[in-house]
């Protein structure tokens, strides 16, 4: 049989549940604590969270593919900015209307509407019983000047061996400077026709470089001499020209600031270079003139509309396309180009028409943000949201 073990006393028995109680009071508090202290991680990683869901990373190549066009923001008043219509034409310096210099069928023709030229080229030739007749009073010049010039050589020898008279010298030393005078004229007029070598042709000459933009010029058609055959203009010798009213033309003034809206949707500054004083009598607009954005490719004839934003009238917001402006979780929003791809930046909106809007806060001027497309950034940042749900 087993001995029984003798139960401990009352006294220790207290002593006992005393300790145990602590230990289990102690071990409580710590795990209350422990449970209530915040993570110090928590915070960072909310706002990591929030900022991955606002930014979409994408490439220029993945950009471009897309068609998101992105655009500079400037400051504007939306109650001053003038919308009109506008073309680009042709500097003065820039187009040049050719003719042929004498009257006659054409009988070669070179080049056809649309092709390149250069300054220099022939572009026709003209076959002119004027072209003859100039080619003939030049070689009659030229042979005159040389039988005047020899005659002068042996008056000269003459009078320096006694045989001849003062007189007779004088007399052939200026039949001889009448004979050059006229070969000069002559061939002047030769080269003002642009005489061809054939002696009965002459050529149609462009003065510059660029392309055939009209051409009524045909082979073997009779053209008199203010008869236009081709019109050439220099794409790189351009002007943009915006008809305004009278009333909106009194605004504007050289070194305005001004918007270009070209055909792709996309727009440019420029600045506005003069004002025509007065008005045309049949459109009853005035023209107002604005330089062309160093790199911006157009061709005369262009047509696009323009936002003049006149002196004096000082910005009080951020003007930027309406197409820009997005909605995302019920506030106004655009896509503010990074380095890496886009950050959805909310914004505050006023006033918006003529397809513009102005943001009263959340923007600065000199910001770059989508414009045309940016629709397509936001349903990527839905499309994103979605999958990590």
């Amino acid at each position: 049989m087993h001995k029984l073990t003798q139960p401990p006393s009352p006294a220790v028995t207290k002593a006992i549940l005393a300790a145990l109680f602590a230990a289990a009071l102690i071990a409580g508090i710590g795990l209350d604590r422990w449970l209530m202290r915040p993570s110090p991680q928590l915070p960072a990683q909310t706002q990591e969270a929030e900022q991955a869901a606002s930014h979409l990373k994408l490439d220029d190549a993945r950009i471009r593919e897309a068609g998101i066009a992105v655009e500079t923001t400037s400051s504007g008043n939306l109650g001053a900015e003038i919308l009109a219509p506008a073309a680009v034409a042709a500097q003065p310096g820039g187009v040049a209307a050719l003719t042929a210099h004498a009257e006659g069928i054409i009988s070669r023709l070179y080049k056809r509407l649309g092709d390149p030229v250069k300054a220099g080229e022939t572009l026709a030739l003209v076959d002119s019983k004027d072209a003859a007749q100039i080619a003939s009073d030049r070689a009659s010049a030229d042979a005159r000047a040389g039988l005047a010039q020899r005659i002068a050589a042996q008056e000269e020898a003459l009078y320096s061996q006694g045989a001849t008279s003062r007189r007779s010298l004088e007399t052939a030393q200026a039949s001889l400077a009448a004979a050059l005078a006229d070969a000069r004229r002559a061939r002047d007029a030769a080269v003002t026709a642009n005489l061809a070598r054939d002696g009965h042709s002459v050529e149609v000459v462009s003065p510059l470089s660029g392309r055939i933009t009209a051409q009524a010029a045909a082979l073997g058609a009779y053209v008199r001499t203010e008869t236009e055959l081709f019109r050439i203009a220099d794409p790189n010798i351009i002007q943009i020209e915006a008809q305004l009213t009278a009333t909106d033309a009194t605004h504007v003034a050289p070194g305005d600031n001004a918007a270009l809206l070209l055909p792709d949707g996309t727009t440019m500054t420029t600045r506005v270079q003069s004002v025509t004083p007065a008005l045309d009598p049949q459109t009853r607009t005035q023209t107002v003139v604005l330089g062309v954005p160093k790199g911006l490719s157009l061709a005369p004839g262009e047509t696009l509309q323009v936002r003049i934003q006149a002196k004096g009238t000082a910005g009080n917001g951020i003007l930027v396309p309406d197409e820009a402006v997005q909605t995302l979780d019920g506030r106004d929003t655009v896509f503010l180009r990074t380095q890496s791809g886009f950050d959805a930046r909310p914004v505050s909106v006023g006033a918006r028409g003529a397809g513009l809007a102005t943001i009263t806060s959340g923007l600065s001027p000199g910001d770059r943000i989508a414009t045309r497309n940016a629709f397509l950034l936001k349903a990527e940042l839905g499309k994103g949201a979605e999958d990590e749900e």
